[in-house]
């Protein structure tokens, strides 16, 4: 068994032909959400993955096995619910939906027309009769992260184009201050704006 204990999340700063020559993973989101599990790669090699207690794996993450070879993670189809609106509604029911769930610590993908999340018929039922549409798909998973999970919140932060960190600002381990990203002023040594 091949040992993994590394994992470049999103594959930051490896070269995109390093990516593409990668042995694949695929692994549905109960598999991903674990620090430490068992997987068989497209070369056939059996992986244990032993990561840090609560790291989570997600599609697009690379993991480096312990001979320096590099493993990337598809997320698997899986069976999901997914909500929209219903027919006369808005997008504000989806938030509406996405407050009651997260109330309930559901595990939940978000976009702006649509939530996923993994099948519940107690649940399902809940957000038909909150009048919105709910279906089952198989699609990959990828739930939101929570905010207080900053090693993923500043890859989600990156995915947005803000990147891990500023030309002289502050690293994405804090919690910003009062500030926004859309000012492009003058930054004192702590990486805040004075303009």
């Amino acid at each position: 068994m091949l040992i993994a204990s590394k994992l470049i999340p999103a594959g930051t700063g490896l070269a995109p032909v390093l990516v593409r020559r990668a042995a694949r993973v695929e692994l549905d989101w109960d598999t991903r959400q674990k620090s430490r599990f068992d997987a068989v790669d497209s070369q056939g090699r059996t992986i244990g993955v032993f990561l840090a207690r609560g790291q989570v794996v997600r599609g697009g993450d690379v993991l480096v096995a312990e001979d320096g070879s590099l493993i990337a993670v598809k997320a698997k189809a899986q069976p999901v619910l997914v909500v929209t609106p219903g027919a006369h509604g808005s997008p504000l029911d989806l938030l509406r939906a996405a407050y009651h769930l997260g109330n309930r610590h559901v595990p939940l993908e978000v976009s702006a027309v649509r939530l996923q999340l993994e099948p519940d018929h107690v649940l399902a039922e809940m957000l038909s009769r909150m009048g919105l549409h709910v279906d089952t798909a198989e699609a990959a998973f990828e739930p939101e992260a929570g905010a207080y999970d900053s090693a993923r919140a500043g890859n989600e932060h990156a995915a947005l184009g803000h990147g891990r960190a500023h030309d002289r600002g502050h690293d994405h381990g804090d919690d910003h201050g009062d500030h926004g990203h859309g000012d492009r002023g003058t930054y004192d040594d702590d990486g805040h704006s004075h303009s």
